[in-house]
């Protein structure tokens, strides 16, 4: 703090001056670090500077030893008097152990110090080369450039003093005189200083080179301008040695550029030396050299590329021909074809339209055919090595045993130049001295004979059951042409039933035999078609017979296959219950062979068929008495799923593996406890339908549409529309409104009134099956799915009559109320429903023990619905 702050940095403040440019690690300031008497274990925080103005890190203190230390230079920066700000201010921070501090500033002035003058641009890194041209007059060359830190004058000055140049107050290079090269020195190096006013200088070497100028032109020094090769000569090959002189180069080797004029494209000339040299392909056979073969070309020879002293020369290169190609033949394969049994001495090809030898000189372009050969070469033969004219010597019979069987022969013939051949140029990988033509020969087969089946009619024995898409045999026809004819099977004929186009297919190319369409031994036993067998050209066919096989593939069926029964808990044990029998029939099955099985739902085993095997009818008896009392039984509704299986056929013969079918019966028995009522009868139920009309006041859109549809639809005028529209409006009323009340724009928005019309309709139950009623013994009928039930063979009871009739009234009553005009009855729909139910009340209900007919049972459910629900459609549990 403060108050603890002591006097122990002695000898500061202080200010002192140090030189610019110092090194680094040079001492600027040394002081002293005096402790107070309470710091017995020294210093805490060494002397550090803590900050600087301006900021620089030019300055750092190092102990000296002891207590002593000294501020010196960092060398980051180097100390510039010329760059960097004149003074700094140090503050230097000490702390001992005792807590006590110190802050002192050290103040620094830089001193400015002589420099030596230094050298600009290039010249302040590298020496300097300058170039002088030959015979140029003396001119400025060079512009020295020099700075002193002090801005100081400087004064240039050149050695050694005896060369040719001087220089100017300005730093300005001059020549004295005007150079030959072909006598001065080519090469000069002057040292040029610069020096301050105080002496101080530097020094720097300038190179000054002087450049020759052509001014001779060169000349060639060969005589000789037709120069002969041969054609094909290789890339490289040397044409010929060009030389020249230049007249500026005497005394040391000429520098001259050799170049060709002339657009040329087999020749280059190497630019240094002059040697011409092939650099393209010459070929004598092609135009123009096939014409003309003289080359000529211009030859260019100067001192300087492209601007120098030149001279030129025409020389003529002469192409001479050689035997460098071999015959061709275009195309060199040939593909002829020749039906067999073809006549000897048949002529096939002539080769020497196709082949020929590109040589100019005819010495050179003359060539033979020899060496036929290839398998089956026998066959044929040239007429002659000159000709090239290829014949047939033989006849060839495919079908023929003592014939290979060879389709296609292959023969080759050479084609060779007469004349001895040099290739190596053109063709350097070139073996054989000739080309070799190939030539296929197919000898076409003629379709001489018919395909024949290996029998004249299949048989094929097929299971009833087998799987549609399953095969059931193969035929096979041969072809003894040769090669084989592709043969292909298809059905002609037959194959079809009075319910199938096709239940028969053949696989075109292996003539495998597969069906369609399940076969059924109950309905067909043998089906016989015809298939063929084409070789595209001719055909034969053959007789196919599939029998199939009877198998156990129909099921028993039994009528009824669904029955309810009810019985008396207290039936006798042994009887026919209800006299119910069950009658099964199956089509491939012998009524002797079904058997009966209760499979399901027999609980305590009480019901049992009689005869169980061996007849085509059943019947139910009741095996076991109940036992309710003692809880042995607790089931008052049985349902029995009864099997009924067959095992055996019809007919004996052709009978594949034994299946076994079974058919399936389902018997509902509710057994009734004494007393019973019974109810036996549901012969239908009734729907209540209600309709409510009401009144929109939005729909006054309906008649403005249709106004303007009828209007635009006509095409009538405005105004007719415009009378029309009233009426419309009157013949259209809304729903539910008397005709005079307005469509829109009601002064008083009123509650909807709703009109509510009742209409009973009577739904016919469909009845699919039928039971007795074990209390009257009569019989009924009913319905599986809603358990309706009806009398069967009797007459509506007058009840239910009375119901239709006041149903039906009541219909036509509430039909005739949608048409008034009138406003609806008030009445309220339960009111209406009331009178309806009252019209169609019986007399009385039945009597305990006494069974209801069907028309009590609807009247009852209507009845217990009406007072159930306000309305709407209703149907029984």
């Amino acid at each position: 703090s403060a108050g603890r702050r002591s006097q122990l940095l002695k000898g500061l403040p202080a200010t002192i001056t140090v030189e610019e440019n110092s090194a680094a690690g040079v001492a600027v300031y040394n002081f002293n670090v005096t402790l107070s008497p309470l710091a017995s274990e020294g210093v805490a925080i060494l002397p550090t500077i803590v900050n600087s103005n301006p900021l620089t890190e030019a300055f750092d203190i190092k102990p000296k030893g002891g207590l002593e230390f000294r501020v010196i230079t960092t060398g980051n920066p180097v100390l510039d008097y010329e760059t960097m700000p004149k003074s700094f201010d140090l503050q230097i921070f000490v702390e001992d152990t005792a807590g006590r501090t110190d802050l002192k500033i050290l103040t620094i002035h830089i001193t400015d110090k002589n420099e030596h003058p230094a050298f600009q641009g290039n010249m302040a890194f590298q020496t300097v080369t300058i170039y002088v041209l030959e015979r140029k007059p003396p001119e400025c060359i060079y512009q020295v450039d020099a700075a002193d830190p002090e801005n100081a004058k400087l004064k240039y000055s050149l050695l050694p003093a005896t060369a040719p140049f001087s220089i100017k107050e300005s730093g300005a290079i001059f020549s004295t005189k005007e150079f030959d090269y072909e006598k001065d020195p080519h090469c000069y190096f002057l040292n040029v200083t610069v020096t301050d006013p105080d002496g101080l200088n530097s020094t720097r070497t300038v190179k000054i080179n002087i450049i020759n100028i052509n001014d001779e032109s060169p000349y060639f020094t060969i005589k000789q301008r037709i120069y002969r090769i041969p054609e094909e000569q290789s890339p490289g090959t040397i044409v010929a040695n060009i030389t020249a002189k230049d007249p500026d180069d005497e005394g040391s080797p000429s520098r001259l550029f050799y170049s060709i004029q002339s657009s040329n494209r087999h020749f280059s000339i190497n630019p240094a030396t002059g040697v011409l040299q092939v650099t393209g392909r010459i070929d004598r056979d092609a135009l123009p050299l096939r014409l003309h073969p003289n080359i000529s070309l211009v030859v260019r020879v100067e001192d300087s590329p492209g601007s120098g002293n030149a001279s030129e020369m025409e020389i003529t290169i002469v192409i001479d021909d050689v035997n460098d190609n071999p015959p061709e033949c275009h195309p060199s394969a040939f593909r002829k074809e020749e039906n067999e049994n073809t006549a000897p001495e048949t002529f096939l090809v002539d080769l020497r339209n196709y082949c020929k030898d590109i040589d100019a000189d005819p010495s050179n372009n003359q060539f033979i055919f020899t060496g036929l050969s290839g398998f089956g070469s026998n066959n044929f033969a040239l007429e002659s090595t000159v000709s090239g004219r290829l014949v047939m010597t033989r006849t060839i019979d495919l079908e023929n045993s003592a014939n290979p069987g060879v389709e296609v022969y292959t023969l080759t013939v050479r084609v060779q130049d007469i004349a001895h051949p040099n290739y190596s140029s053109k063709y350097p990988l070139y073996i054989s001295f000739h080309d070799i033509i190939y030539i296929y020969i197919r000898i076409k087969p003629v379709n001489e004979f018919f395909p024949v089946f290996r029998n004249l009619s299949y048989v094929f024995s097929v299971s009833e059951i087998t799987k549609v898409g399953s095969r059931i045999g193969r035929v096979h026809a041969i072809d003894k042409d040769w090669p084989p004819n592709v043969i292909t099977y298809s059905i002609v004929a037959g194959a079809g039933t009075r319910d199938y186009t096709n239940i028969f297919w053949i696989s075109p190319t292996k003539g495998d035999v597969r069906i369609l369409a399940r076969l059924d031994y109950e309905t067909t036993q043998k089906h016989i078609f015809t298939v063929q067998a084409s070789d595209q050209e001719k055909s034969t066919t053959a007789s196919v017979t599939v029998n199939v096989l009877e198998v156990n593939d129909e099921e028993p069926v039994c009528s009824p296959n669904f029955f309810s029964l009810q019985i008396p808990v207290n039936l006798a044990v042994g009887t026919n219950i209800n006299g119910f029998r069950i009658e099964c029939q199956d089509r491939d099955s012998d009524p002797r062979s079904f058997r009966y099985f209760i499979n399901e739902g027999n609980e305590n085993s009480h019901f049992t068929f009689s005869p169980s095997a061996g007849s085509n009818i059943s019947h139910l008896i009741l095996a076991s008495s109940f036992d309710y009392e003692s809880g042995l039984d607790t089931t008052w509704i049985y349902s029995l799923r009864v099997h009924i299986t067959d095992d055996n056929l019809v007919s004996a013969r052709d009978k594949t593996a034994h299946l076994i079918k079974t058919g399936t019966v389902t018997l509902s028995i509710r057994v009734i406890p004494n007393p019973t009522t019974a109810t036996t009868t549901t012969p239908g139920f009734t729907v209540v339908t209600r309709r409510e009309n009401r009144y929109s006041p939005s729909a006054w859109y309906v008649p403005f549409v249709v106004t303007l549809g009828g209007v635009l639809l006509l095409g009538l005028p405005a105004a007719l529309g415009l009378l029309l529209l009233p009426r419309l409006r009157r013949r259209c009323p809304p729903a539910g409104k008397a005709r005079s009340t307005p469509l829109i724009n009601a002064p008083e928005k009123k509650k909807p009134k709703k009109e509510v019309v009742v209409t009973m309709t009577k739904l016919n139950t469909v009845f699919d099956g039928e039971a007795r009623d074990p209390v009257t013994g009569r019989m009924y009928e009913f319905n599986t799915r809603s358990g309706a039930r009806r009398w069967k063979k009797s007459s509506e009871p007058l009840q239910a009559m009375l119901a239709m009739q006041a149903m039906s009234s009541a219909t036509e009553n509430s039909g005739q109320g949608v048409d008034r005009t009138e406003a609806p009855s008030k009445k309220e729909p339960s009111e209406k429903r009331k009178e309806l139910t009252a019209a169609t009340k019986p007399a009385a209900k039945p009597s305990a023990g006494q069974s209801e007919t069907p028309g009590q049972v609807g009247l009852r459910l209507q009845k217990k619905k009406e007072e159930s629900e306000d309305g709407g459609l209703f149907s029984p549990a």
